[in-house]
């Protein structure tokens, strides 16, 4: 028996699509959903699932800015042998893509007893969303948003993907939402802040569900409901990015704040109450 269903499989990719790159928390819904279902959220092989489903999401970024990322790639590539060429932006951002992800990369394997174990709790869940929304409220109020995609520099790279480190050990907090504050803090826009967010999200979310894969497939999940959940969540996330573009082109994060406050203290009384454990 599968530990995950083929129609629990669709409902968290459909909640892994949607949120994976809203500043919302993907893990928090997930876990969320789970514990609703019945689901041991703390189980390596539903952790192992949660990360594997990822890859779906990232397929869409990959999709979606299939442009961007061919001009960057080929970019580095000419670097590499034309000394010219290493003074392109596309050159140098490729390298601090590369540079940035070493951070979560070094935590991800060093505290990975914690994140799949005390850390992997609908308590930690519930506060992180919380604190989360305090520092992107503070950050989208603070920051002058004067600073477009090409004003980037490696100092911003390494500081916005090192902030990834933050959902990996707090889930709740999400990464979307840590990188994204963190970029507004250093006066980014908030559709470069969003934009870098993705390409720094794809290394990081790739090589994560590409590790977990192994657990995930040798444990109690089985082929089906991941391949189900990864499609699902491909689609869902590829429609999401679209709409989170044009929303932030014109509206600030209060909404996202206002609505992962509400989840939060939802959360709290869930399990205060005993509903979810």
């Amino acid at each position: 028996m599968s530990a995950i269903s083929l129609g629990q499989a669709v409902i968290l990719g459909v909640v892994e699509g949607v949120t994976e790159f809203l500043p919302v928390s993907s893990t928090g819904h997930l876990k969320i959903v789970e514990g609703i279902m019945g689901i041991p959220v703390d189980d390596h092989a539903v952790v192992g699932f949660s990360a594997v489903i990822q890859v779906g999401a990232i397929a869409a970024v990959l999709v979606y800015f299939r442009k961007d990322i061919a001009r960057i790639v080929s970019a580095w590539f000419r670097g590499l042998t034309n000394r010219e060429e290493r003074y392109h932006h596309d050159y140098r951002f490729a390298w601090w893509v590369i540079a940035a992800t070493i951070p979560i990369v070094v935590v991800g394997l060093a505290a990975k007893p914690l994140i799949q174990g005390p850390l992997a709790s609908l308590w930690v869940v519930a506060a992180s969303l919380i604190v989360g929304s305090a520092v992107m409220w503070a950050a989208d109020q603070m920051g002058r948003h004067k600073r477009g995609e090409d004003d980037t520099s490696f100092k911003d790279a390494m500081l916005v993907g090192g902030s990834q480190t933050l959902a990996l050990l707090f889930p709740g907090f999400s990464r979307s939402g840590a990188t994204m504050s963190t970029a507004l803090m250093l006066d980014l826009d908030r559709v470069a802040a969003t934009r870098l967010s993705f390409f720094l999200g794809i290394p990081a979310l790739t090589g994560a569900g590409l590790y977990e894969l192994k657990d995930a497939l040798g444990a109690s999940v089985g082929a089906a409901p991941l391949a189900v959940g990864t499609v699902v969540s491909f689609a869902v996330a590829y429609a999401s990015i679209a709409w989170l573009l044009k929303f932030v082109a014109r509206h600030s994060f209060n909404a996202f704040v206002i609505y992962r406050i509400a989840i939060g203290l939802l959360l709290f009384g869930l399990l205060v109450t005993g509903v979810l454990s």
